[in-house]
Order: structure tokens, then C-alpha cells, then sequence
């Protein structure tokens, strides 16, 4: 039987829930109601509005652009800072109460999840209804809206969702891409950021029907492994489930938000070997290799992007990790500037387990070489390093290209 999956996103979470919270408190303003937008403090060169009104976007005002342009097309606009602790609490709400009409959740970002219809779809005559019942619900527990987009894939409920708003369900199944997706601009493409965008323009493709429509050889030849994940969602291609919180739970990873955004590969490449270090150092502790490294990008326009790769033998190693991750990285990135970096393993197993060792036992130069576990001598150094940094603190020993501006991130 196919795969029911919905999208659930918060209409302008942010905006939403500040809303709901001024109003909470006595205010006689609903923020959604008048051009309004969350932002940065206004002092600050780098300020950007994170989430907007209705009315704000009729102004042309788009979610991460510098708010000093938002305020020269709306003078008017009314600017709230962001709260994070009010928006984590708004988040729990709304995975609870999603959890208890549906329990196979996996939740994405603070203000969306997917969800596997297949546990539920006895109790609705149809995924329309149950994403009705859905909508209904967080609105008359929570007060705010959500969207749901419904697809047999994962990535064109994701699309359908972000399909006109507020409080809507949309469907985008594999029969229905020609007629609801293709002829949208590439641009509104899932993971197809500004560079991406570029490049496919002077290919002369403007459109998500022309790039489903493309040589691929010609795609992956200019935008390379992201070229084709392009050139796949394009044509609805998405072999990925639902993974539950569980699911989550067997893999150990790190991320971190950075103080600055990361523009150029080098200062991305310190910040991958730390994470790597982190990654492998909680691996060993807790007697566990992985078969799976993926590394994640949270762009500074919000998007977010994602690739993994599947290892020829398990490791814990954080050269080896490193490695894998920066070749990720290198294939993963169009030239966006990062404001998150993040390495997760996954296919955990034990480290007492024999493991297949490759021919020579060297480490890989990239991930199609299918990297190998360190040698035995490197992995006793990295526990004898992990021993002093327990003892006396996590920088007792560091790496001496991480010394320079260590700081930044």
C-alpha cells in the first residue's frame, strides 16, 4: 500500500505566537492583522525579518531580508523581537497535541513535522478529513493556523504545504506534479537555493517542468550530486519515510549555530572538524561505531539542506568523519553563506564487534571511495586524548588549526 504523508508547518510561527502572546497579555493588536514583522534588534547591521504578516508580505516584504529594506517599503511596520523560550514552548504544545491524534511524528524545525498517515487512516474517510481534523484542532486548542500538504513523498508534502496560505491543505501526490508543480520557477523548488537558481537560469531552465525535463548528465555536470537531488525532486523522486523520534534517537550527532555566517570552505572546514571531534568523541564513549555520517546546512536565509552517505565499514574516528563530512559539505553547499553547521551518525554499531577491515586499511579520500575505519593505532591515540580532555577539560588538547580565531564558532 502507498505511503500517506503529511507536512505540517505553522503559518508565520514566529509571528503567530507573538501574536497570541500580546493578546494573551491585554494587547487589543493582533500583529497578523496589521504589516508586521519579527526582527532583529534594529541597531544591528545584520538584523532580518524572520517571520511576517499577511499583510506585510502584500508590501513585497520577504522573510530574511535586512529589516532596514522592510521598513523603506512599509514605514509603517510594526517590529517585535524574536522570543525563542515562548516559541519552544509553543513548539511542545503543538507536537504534543500532534502526537496524540497520530504518534508517528518526526518533527523538522520548532514550527513543522511529518506525519505517517498510516496509523490513523481507519479513523477518517479520507486524508483530507484527517488533515482537516488536524487544522481544527491546533487552532481551537492553540489559536494559531497550520498548513498541511498530503503526498505518497516526503519532499512534495513539503512543497504542497508552502502552496498558498493560510490555514489550507493541499495535495501534491506523483500523479500530480505535472499539473500543480511544473510550471512553478525553479526557484520554488525545494532546496534549490540562490546559486542553484543561477546556474539553472543560464542553462536555460526557469521552471521546475524544464529541469524535470533536462539531461540529467547535463545538470550534475554544472550543480554536481546536489544537481541531481535537483533534478529528482523535480520529478517527485523522494525514497525517504517518516522517522519517528525513536528512529531518531539511534544516531549521535552535534550541531552548532554559528556567531557569524560561514561564507568560504575554510573557515567551514574548522568548523566541520570540531563537530567531528565532538561526533566521534561521544561514539567511543559510548561504545559505538556508525556506518552512516550526514552533514547539515541551516542557510542564513533559513532554508536547510542535507546529504549522507553510507560507509564501506563503521567508524569512530574523527579523522575519518571529518573527512567524509568535508566531502559532504563540498558536494552538498551551493555557495549560500551557513548560519548552522551540524554532523549526525547514524547505523550505530557496537565498537566490540569485528569489523571488515578494508585491504590496506587506509582512509578515504572522498565519499565515493567508501571510507574505512582508522587504524587501530589512531583510535587508541584518540581514546588516550579523549582520557586527558576527561580529566582535565575539553581543550586540554587541541588541534593546532583550530587555535586561530577559535572563538568565532
Amino acid at each position: 500500500m502507498p505511503q500517506t504523508i503529511f507536512h505540517i508547518d505553522v503559518n508565520s510561527a514566529y509571528l503567530s505566537w507573538t501574536a497570541l502572546d500580546r493578546l494573551s497579555h491585554g494587547s487589543d493588536i493582533d500583529l497578523r492583522t496589521i504589516p508586521a514583522i519579527i526582527g532583529g534588534d534594529m541597531s544591528k547591521r545584520h538584523g532580518v525579518v524572520l517571520a511576517k504578516s499577511i499583510p506585510a508580505k502584500t508590501y513585497g516584504i520577504k522573510t530574511g531580508e535586512p529589516i532596514v529594506n522592510a521598513m523603506r517599503k512599509c514605514p509603517s511596520l510594526i517590529i517585535e523581537p524574536p522570543d525563542h523560550s515562548l516559541y519552544h514552548k509553543k513548539s511542545l504544545e503543538l507536537m504534543n497535541l500532534l502526537s496524540d491524534i497520530c504518534p508517528d511524528i518526526e518533527q523538522v524545525s520548532v514550527d513543522e513535522c511529518y506525519m505517517d498517515y498510516t496509523p490513523i487512516n481507519k479513523l477518517f474517510t479520507s486524508p483530507i478529513e484527517a488533515a482537516a481534523h488536524i487544522r481544527a484542532q491546533v487552532y481551537e486548542n492553540l489559536g494559531f493556523t497550520v498548513n498541511i500538504g498530503i503526498s505518497d513523498k516526503k519532499v512534495l508534502a513539503k512543497m504542497a504545504s508552502d502552496f498558498k496560505k493560510p490555514n489550507l491543505t493541499h495535495t501534491l501526490y506523483s500523479y500530480e506534479i505535472q499539473e500543480k508543480l511544473w510550471a512553478l520557477p525553479v526557484s520554488s523548488l525545494f532546496m534549490c537555493g540562490r546559486s542553484s537558481v543561477e546556474i539553472l537560469h543560464n542553462l536555460g531552465i526557469t521552471t521546475i517542468g524544464d529541469l524535470a525535463k533536462s539531461d540529467l548528465s547535463i545538470v550534475t555536470s554544472n550543480l554536481k550530486s546536489h544537481g541531481k537531488l535537483l533534478w529528482e525532486y523535480a520529478n517527485g523522486i523522494d525514497d525517504s519515510v517518516v522517522e519517528t523520534e525513536q528512529a531518531a534517537a539511534k544516531g549521535i550527532g552535534n550541531s552548532t549555530t554559528l556567531s557569524k555566517d560561514v561564507e568560504n570552505i575554510e573557515e567551514a572546514s574548522k568548523v566541520l572538524l570540531k563537530l567531528s571531534e565532538s561526533v566521534a568523541q561521544r561514539l567511543r564513549a559510548a561504545g559505538q561505531m556508525a556506518e552512516m555520517i550526514s552533514v547539515e546546512i541551516k542557510y542564513n536565509n533559513f532554508k536547510k539542506a542535507s546529504h549522507q552517505t553510507t560507509l564501506h565499514t563503521p567508524t569512530c574516528g574523527s579523522d575519518t568523519i571529518y573527512r567524509v563530512s568535508y566531502a559532504l559539505l563540498n558536494e552538498l553547499w551551493d555557495g549560500t553563506p551557513i548560519r548552522l553547521l551540524g554532523i549526525r551518525s547514524a547505523k550505530l554499531v557496537s565498537s566490540n564487534e569485528p569489523i571488515q577491515m578494508s585491504l590496506f586499511d587506509m582512509p578515504a579520500a572522498s565519499v565515493d571511495d567508501k571510507p574505512s575505519i582508522s587504524s587501530r593505532k589512531e583510535l587508541e591515540l584518540e581514546k588516550a586524548l579523549d582520557s586527558i580532555r576527561k580529566k582535565y577539560g575539553a581543550d586540554a588538547v587541541v588541534r593546532g588549526s583550530l587555535l586561530q580565531n577559535k572563538s568565532d564558532y
